[in-house]
């Protein structure tokens, strides 16, 4: 930032105090956004990377500034209190917009691994729009034992494996302390991992990073490139809107669908387009996605972890598979345009990774489903579930709360055929929208993912596999069909068809709705808050922000 006039010396005295010569203060300056903390393992590498960072900036000719924000994790928020963790997406983006708009950085280097930061992340970049790179922490490394590999995921669905009785405490014990086996993100195409790549592919993240274990020299390696890179993109003025725009978003999505992502992408890619003036919505969602073909599954929906997608070729590879469905001219920070990343690529395991031509199967792997029971739609991970799943219909069971469930499914009272519907979970029902991936996981441990259904409008994991159908809107608190369904109802589930239905009359739904309340929940202020601004599923579920 250059001295124009003498009221510049107050900002040089007070930067000068933090150690910064006067040369310093006069290059770029470029804010380090990070997520650092230890408080979870996927962000406690980036203290270290962004010292990689710092030299690749200081060596290009620039100054870095680091400053963090909040990082929370999904996996541990939810059997403690997950109703904040959504939220925080939107805090984060304006939490950085807010600092960065207060200190005028040149550029961004975004540091975050996890859920909901990598999504803040990018819609602080979009609305933000300074040149601006991101870097993930890299993926944890998967435990291996008695000839089987493990990953977080695998932990969840423990739980109802051995609550069934299936396994000895002691060898639940040991993959407990153990399936959990270093630090980075949960080596699963979970949403961490879906939003890392996601990144990757509109170009601001370069690729091969999200896939790159967390403890590797290239990991540094990349961390310095990026700095370095940053000044690049400052001194030639290349701001953030050239890579996140509308063709970018719609390769991202096309290749998350290829790939088996998560279905909190519904969510923070309408989030993400939002705040970078981007019009997109839940049908566009569908319609960009629904065609491209499933050349990959990752754990869940697979036996294989980063690790393996890493080692097969990474994003690279599976840009390549799908090349023909691209727009090749879109614009990356690090590695040219798409096409020439697609040039350089090879798929090296092709039992992982298929081609268009032979594809796992001839669609994307989600589903938005419509109907009675979802006018303005519900999204499914139709890659997840298995083919005898993809119709399903039977009766109700209804519950009101993620607790009343998992009491139901730690008593094994739920039978084959049922249709679970948990409501009241939705993002102003919750509030928050919190996700309801352990009795999904519960669900698949006892075997029960090939006969019974799951219904919310709250949202489930990128760790979710079975037939869980999330984000039904209106939600219950909104006084939407969820809210109406009895004990008995007979739901009708058809991916095929992407379509869900309650089989009750309009008339019988309508009466329902005149007796209809709303239960009561004793929330704190900050959640009656979240509450009265957010928005629905259908529109990414944001708050804090308004349209023009």
């Amino acid at each position: 930032m250059e001295s124009n006039t003498n009221y510049e010396a107050y900002y040089h005295g007070l930067m000068g105090a933090t150690g910064l010569r006067e040369k310093d203060i006069l290059k770029p300056t470029i804010g380090i956004v990070n997520s650092w903390t230890e408080a979870n393992p996927g962000h406690k590498p980036l203290r270290e990377l962004a010292d990689s960072v710092k030299q690749g900036v200081w060596a290009a000719g620039g100054t870095p500034v680091e400053f963090n924000v909040p990082a929370p994790c999904d996996g541990m928020a939810q059997l403690r209190e997950m109703n904040y963790v959504l939220m925080q997406r939107d805090l984060i983006a304006s939490n950085i917009e807010a600092m960065v708009r207060s200190h005028e950085f040149d550029g961004l280097v975004f540091l975050g691994s996890c859920d909901k930061i990598i999504p803040g992340m990018l819609m602080a970049a979009g609305a933000l729009n300074l040149p601006s790179i991101m870097l993930t922490a890299g993926a944890m490394l998967p435990y291996t034992s008695d000839g089987k590999t493990y990953s977080t995921p695998d932990l969840k669905e423990l739980i109802g494996t051995w609550n069934s009785g299936k396994i000895s405490d002691e060898k639940f014990q040991d993959l407990k302390e153990n399936i959990c086996n270093s630090c980075g993100t949960c080596s699963m195409y979970g949403t961490a991992n879906t939003l890392g790549v996601f990144a990757e592919v509109i170009g601001i993240c370069p690729i091969g990073s999200t896939t790159e274990t967390f403890a590797t020299a290239r990991k540094q390696k990349q961390a310095r490139d990026a700095g370095e890179a940053i000044i690049e993109l400052v001194n030639h003025d290349i701001r953030a809107r050239e890579f996140i725009n509308r063709e970018s978003i719609e390769n991202g999505l096309m290749h998350i669908s290829a790939t088996g992502g998560s279905t909190n992408a519904a969510l923070h890619i309408l989030a993400i387009a939002k705040y970078a003036g981007i019009d997109m919505n839940l049908k566009d969602f569908d319609r960009i996605q629904r065609d491209i073909p499933l050349i990959a599954k990752w754990k869940p929906s697979s036996a294989y972890n980063l690790m393996d997608y890493n080692q097969s070729g990474g994003v690279g590879a599976t840009l390549f598979a799908i090349k023909d469905y691209l727009h090749l001219g879109a614009k990356t920070v690090m590695d040219g345009k798409i096409s020439d990343v697609i040039e350089k690529a090879e798929i090296k395991n092709p039992d992982l990774i298929k081609t268009s031509e032979s594809p796992i199967e001839d669609r994307g792997c989600f589903s938005v489903l419509y109907g009675n029971l979802a006018p303005n739609g519900s999204v499914v991970k139709r890659s997840g579930v298995e083919k005898e799943m993809y119709y399903h219909r039977g009766p109700a069971v209804v519950f009101d709360s993620e607790e009343e469930v998992m009491e139901s499914l730690k008593d094994s009272s739920i039978k084959e055929g049922d249709v679970l519907v948990i409501r009241y979970e939705g993002p102003k029902g919750g509030p928050g929208m919190r996700e309801l991936s352990i009795p999904a996981a519960m669900l698949v441990g006892m075997g029960l993912h090939k006969s019974v259904a799951m219904i919310t409008d709250g949202r489930f994991s990128g760790a979710t596999r079975g037939p869980c159908v999330g984000h039904v809107s209106p939600e219950a608190y909104e006084k939407g069909p969820i809210a109406l369904i009895e004990n008995g109802d007979i739901i009708e589930i058809d991916l095929n068809n992407n379509t869900i239905n309650l089989e009750v009359s309009e008339e019988v739904l309508e009466e329902r709705r005149k007796n209809l309340k709303v239960p009561e929940k004793n929330i704190t202020k900050l959640l009656k808050v979240y509450r009265r601004l957010v928005e629905p599923a259908e529109k990414g579920a944001t708050w804090l922000f308004e349209e023009d």
